[in-house]
């Protein structure tokens, strides 16, 4: 059984605060276990930058539509975020964020530039209209936990730690060397020390799956070059269902989109990014 942790004392809650410095830049620190591949996951950033927003646009909390480019590999330690107010509206405001880390030189580097649209997904709530259907799987009890993921990767994604990651058996080849190079991975999402998910979470979790290039015999580091989340409605708390897909790679880079759907079955974000393929051994 999960322990429930309260917002804010989670480990996800600790990875993405951020405390306001006199100068009007917030300060956090971005933690070593929510590396993957050469750097922090891009996931999570993205959830620090709309901690800021958020904090910059108390009448509008949750991000509805996001868009990041990520600039330069962000490490673990220290890290500040800039905001700025675009614009304040009745049901929508927009703004800008920009994440920066110290070089080598102690000059600071930009990491990565967010532009999005907050409102507040309460006002929201209710069916969700949509076409698509939620992905077909066995119950999270069936599918292949990370316990019987390849050292290799627990090796370079060490946030999988941090997570309650059941994979679809059917979409798990690749990790036996047999991958369907259909480019698919779906399974279960929840955190594991059993905190709810809510709207920042989500932008983690669209992030959060192994990279779609293993189903298509590709392993290792897929850094993303851009992403965006488009939430449709607050998740209802229980287990996530999250869909990864990509019909298209071409010159080293290709698109990834994922579907996330909540516990009652509803469609409650969706997203694409562009990311780089790793390359083939």
């Amino acid at each position: 059984m999960t322990t429930v942790t309260a917002t804010g004392s989670s480990e996800f809650d600790q990875a993405i605060a951020l405390h306001p410095g006199p100068d009007g830049v917030r300060r956090g620190e971005l933690g070593a276990g929510w590396r993957i591949g050469g750097g922090i996951n891009g996931g999570l950033l993205l959830a620090v930058a709309a901690n800021a927003l958020s904090q910059e646009l108390p009448e509008h909390p949750d991000p509805v539509s996001i868009s990041c480019y990520y600039l330069s590999a962000s490490r673990p330690g220290p890290a500040s975020v800039r905001t700025d107010v675009v614009r304040r509206g009745r049901s929508l405001s927009t703004g800008t964020a920009s994440l920066y880390q110290d070089g080598e030189d102690g000059a600071p580097v930009e990491r990565l530039r967010v532009l999005a649209s907050f409102g507040d997904l309460a006002d929201q709530e209710g069916e969700v209209h949509t076409s698509a259907t939620p992905p077909v799987m066995p119950p999270p009890e069936q599918c292949v936990g990370m316990e019987h993921a390849p050292p290799s990767l627990i090796e370079q994604a060490e946030l999988l730690q941090r997570f309650d990651m059941r994979l679809d058996p059917a979409t798990v080849g690749w990790a036996v060397g047999q991958p369907s190079r259909q480019g698919r991975i779906q399974g279960w999402f929840r955190f594991a020390d059993g905190r709810m998910p809510d709207p920042l979470a989500l932008l983690l979790v669209a992030d959060a799956l192994p990279p779609v290039t293993f189903d298509l015999g590709l392993p290792g580091w897929a850094p993303t070059i851009e992403l965006t989340v488009h939430l449709r409605a607050r998740p209802v708390p229980g287990w996530l269902r999250v869909s990864h897909a990509t019909r298209n790679a071409a010159g080293g880079y290709f698109e990834e989109d994922a579907e996330i759907w909540d516990e009652s079955g509803r469609l409650v974000a969706q997203s694409r990014q562009l990311a780089r393929a790793p390359r083939a051994k």
